[in-house]
């Protein structure tokens, strides 16, 4: 089962994303800050990450990069989608930097979100 790693600090936005992801067939795991969300990645190995950029202990900018430089060749190599209401040029220009592989504005519509997800997972993971 294609799993799916959610990190965002807002409940209402994890538990929404989390919610319409597990409506594709997804199997998703939610966690509050970036220090949690880059140590479930470690651990869990999923195959896409949706990280919120401005959250305690470690922004998005910095999981993504940690993910980006891990020695584990697979988890750098994951798809990250950023999940942010900083989407202004120079913003997604560091994003991109930074290692992001796709971006979704906040506020979001669940149809972009999927799509998105959609796009950046293996063709076929998605089920519903």
């Amino acid at each position: 089962m294609t799993h799916v790693l959610v990190v965002d600090d807002d409940p209402v936005i994890a538990d929404l994303v989390a919610f319409r992801l597990g409506r594709l067939g997804l199997e998703v795991s939610v966690e509050r800050d970036g220090e949690a969300g880059l140590a479930a990645a470690r651990q869990l190995r999923p195959d896409l990450v949706v990280l919120d950029w401005m959250m305690p202990r470690m922004n998005g900018l910095e999981v993504c990069r940690a993910l980006r430089e891990d020695i584990d060749a697979d988890l750098a190599r994951t798809p990250v989608l950023l999940l942010t209401a900083k989407a202004q040029e120079p913003d997604l220009e560091r994003g991109f930097a930074a290692g992001a592989t796709d971006f979704v504005a906040k506020p979001f519509s669940t149809r972009e979100l999927v799509s998105r997800v959609t796009a950046a997972l293996p063709p076929g993971s998605v089920s519903g």
